[in-house]
C-alpha cells in the first residue's frame, strides 16, 4: 500500500515531503478552491516546484475543473503543455460514460489519466478497461450511500488481477482514521489521505509511555554514574 498526499496546500505538501513517506500527490478542483490561491496555473505551478526542491519523484494528479466532456481533452491538453514538464504529471478526469472516451484518447496518446469519483466496482472496471492508469475509489462518499466499501476495493483489487489489468486503485475519501487502518485492509493498492491524519498514524499512547519510561531511567542512571564518579574522585 503506497501513501498519498490529497491535498492542494502547499505548506502541507512540503510538511509531508519532509517527512520522505510521501508516494504521490493527488489534487481536485474543491481542493485547489480551498487553497487560498488566486491563480490555478500558478498555484499548480508552487506545487511542483516542491515535489522538485524536494526531489521527489512522484505522480502529480491535476483535475479538470469543467464537467463539460466535450471541453475535458482540450483542458487535458492544455494542462500537458502548461505542466507537462513535470515528467510524473497525471489528469485526472471523472468517470461517466463520455468521459470514457476521453480517458481513452488521452491513454492511447500515453497521458497517463487517473479516473476519479468512481463510487462502484462497475465504474472503477469500466475506468480501468479504457486504459486509465489509476481509478480512484471514494471510501467515504461509498458509505454515504450505505454501500460497503471495503466490499468495492475488494471487488475491484480482485478483478483487476484477474483480468490482468495494469490500473492501480487510489483510495480515496477517508475522513477518519479509522477509514485508513480499514482501507489499507482492504486492498487498495494505494491510499490518498488528507495531511491532517498522518500525524495522528503515527501517534499511540502506548508509544509516549514507552518513550517516557526509557528516558526517565536512562536520564537516573546517567545521574547515578555521575554521583559515583564525583565520589570516587573527592
Amino acid at each position: 500500500m503506497k501513501l498519498f498526499v490529497d491535498t492542494a496546500d502547499v505548506k502541507e505538501l512540503e510538511m509531508c515531503l519532509e517527512r520522505g513517506f510521501p508516494s504521490g500527490v493527488t489534487t481536485n478542483p474543491l481542493l485547489v478552491a480551498r487553497s487560498g490561491c488566486t491563480d490555478f496555473g500558478a498555484h499548480i505551478r508552487s506545487m511542483i516546484d516542491a515535489l522538485i526542491r524536494h526531489d521527489a519523484k512522484i505522480p502529480l494528479s491535476v483535475e479538470v475543473n469543467t464537467a463539460d466532456p466535450n471541453k475535458m481533452a482540450d483542458q487535458a491538453e492544455e494542462f500537458v503543455r502548461e505542466f507537462g514538464d513535470y515528467p510524473y504529471l497525471n489528469i485526472k478526469i471523472p468517470i461517466g460514460w463520455n468521459e470514457l472516451k476521453v480517458i481513452a484518447q488521452l491513454a492511447k496518446r500515453n497521458v497517463p489519466v487517473n479516473c476519479t469519483c468512481c463510487m462502484s466496482y462497475n465504474q472503477a472496471i469500466m475506468a480501468a478497461s479504457a486504459g486509465a492508469k489509476y481509478v480512484s475509489l471514494f471510501w467515504g462518499r461509498i458509505r454515504d450511500i450505505g454501500y460497503d466499501a471495503g466490499s468495492v476495493v475488494r471487488a475491484t483489487r480482485e478483478s483487476l488481477d484477474r483480468r490482468g489489468l495494469d490500473s492501480e486503485i487510489i483510495v480515496g475519501s477517508i475522513r477518519h482514521i479509522a477509514d485508513v487502518n480499514e482501507a489499507i485492509q482492504a486492498g487498495g493498492h494505494i491510499l490518498t489521505v488528507p495531511p491532517k491524519f498522518f500525524s495522528q498514524m503515527c501517534a499511540h499512547p502506548k508509544t509516549d509511555e514507552a518513550v517516557a519510561q526509557f528516558m526517565t531511567e536512562f536520564r537516573a542512571w546517567e545521574q547515578a554514574v555521575q554521583a559515583n564518579q564525583m565520589k570516587r574522585a573527592a
